[in-house]
């Protein structure tokens, strides 16, 4: 029997064809290596071109990570450092503020922020942060602070989620990233960071950002120790939120890089598993708007080549990534708008520049090539 008729797999395309929500179990045939890689990547390109037509979009931000002191121990994670290594830092107001303005140099609309949990420090340093920011730099957008990271101020404070994130959003808080999802199944957290918020708090923490108004993205950390099930697992859980709230508004499959980890014996994921990974994501998750390939972590060729496999979005300029650079990833530090638009155009799109709440931007006579020459002036 072929891959092209595979019975479930066109009793899935027959659903997908027709509207029908797909099941957990229609997910592990999607994963199954019976059913073309080729075929699910249409199918899933059938749906993004529903949603988005030839749009792809992007954005040109920046990260910052404050400090990479923290109180866990993921075994998946390498850019976290003890407080007497010499590798732990802690910026100073004065870093934090050169960085702010570098993006704003460099055109950028959003600032990333997501670090480690430094139990030497306050929550009150974690608003601080926003609030220097917000303040200097009002037009540049905050996407702050994981839940992870949240249920961990909930832990220093005695406060509720509602209460910390109220009290971010008066610091300058625009959204939230979708870090800190790893996998939710108990079988596998628990084994790769068991001692963090597990999937119950990360999602009610969703919940309640999503009831304040905030939007966020959402994520899932693969090709590590998990299975199909587990992956599948996690995406409907996703999806049962979206359902209650619809405040998810991108989803990132998290490619896992095992250099400089506790779990260094393991292969990165193929491009093979990158790739049906983000055409099962935008299948089963029919209620959440945009599917980014993040190319820090799949790599340029393999992010570019994921437009024709569900994805809409290739993230951004992404300046001063750490987290995955330290763990191996051998991408670029920064892709500029010129080479973000050519990746885009290449692969049969058409680049729409975004805000961090999929707005488009628009620039008035804009030189890419000056703002960018400009910004490495800072």
């Amino acid at each position: 029997m072929t891959a092209t008729t595979h019975p479930d797999f066109l009793r899935i395309r027959d659903k997908v064809y027709s509207g029908q929500r797909l099941s957990f179990e229609d997910g592990l045939v999607l994963y199954s290596p019976q059913v073309s890689l080729h075929d699910v990547g249409a199918l899933a390109n059938f749906v993004r071109q529903q949603r988005h037509g030839n749009r792809a979009y992007y954005n040109i931000n920046t990260h910052l990570n404050p400090t990479n002191v923290c109180v866990y121990r993921c075994t998946f994670c390498a850019f976290r450092s003890d407080l007497r290594s010499p590798k732990g830092y802690v910026m100073s107001d004065e870093e934090i503020l050169a960085r702010g303005q570098e993006a704003v140099a460099a055109g950028c609309t959003e600032m990333h922020i997501v670090g480690g949990l430094h139990h030497q420090k306050k929550f009150e340093w974690y608003v601080h942060v926003l609030r220097l920011l917000h303040e200097a730099f009002p037009s540049l957008h905050l996407k702050a602070w994981t839940a992870v990271e949240i249920h961990w101020f909930q832990h220093l404070t005695g406060k509720s989620a509602r209460e910390v994130l109220l009290e971010l959003m008066d610091a300058g808080l625009g959204s939230m990233p979708g870090g800190g999802a790893e996998i939710f199944h108990p079988e596998v957290r628990d084994q790769i960071c068991e001692h963090k918020a597990d999937a119950t708090a990360w999602l009610e923490i969703h919940r309640t950002a999503h009831e304040l108004g905030l939007k966020t993205n959402c994520t899932m950390l693969y090709g590590h120790i998990e299975q199909a099930h587990h992956r599948v697992d996690h995406l409907l859980r996703l999806r049962a939120l979206q359902d209650e709230t619809g405040g998810f508004q991108a989803f990132i499959p998290l490619a896992f890089h095992p250099a400089n980890t506790g779990l260094a014996h393991l292969k990165k994921p193929s491009v093979l598993l990158d790739l049906r990974t983000m055409a099962v994501s935008r299948l089963l998750l029919d209620n959440v708007p945009h599917l980014k390939a993040y190319w820090v972590m799949l790599g340029v060729g393999t992010a570019q080549a994921a437009l024709a496999y569900g994805a809409d979005d290739l993230d951004g300029t992404v300046r001063h990534e750490r987290i995955y650079h330290d763990a191996g990833a051998d991408t670029p530090q920064i892709l500029t708008v010129a080479e973000l638009e050519h990746l885009i155009r290449e692969a049969g799109r058409e680049p729409v520049e975004r805000d961090t709440l999929y707005r488009p931007v628009r620039r008035q006579g804009t030189s890419w090539q000056a703002v960018e020459t400009a910004a490495t002036l800072v």
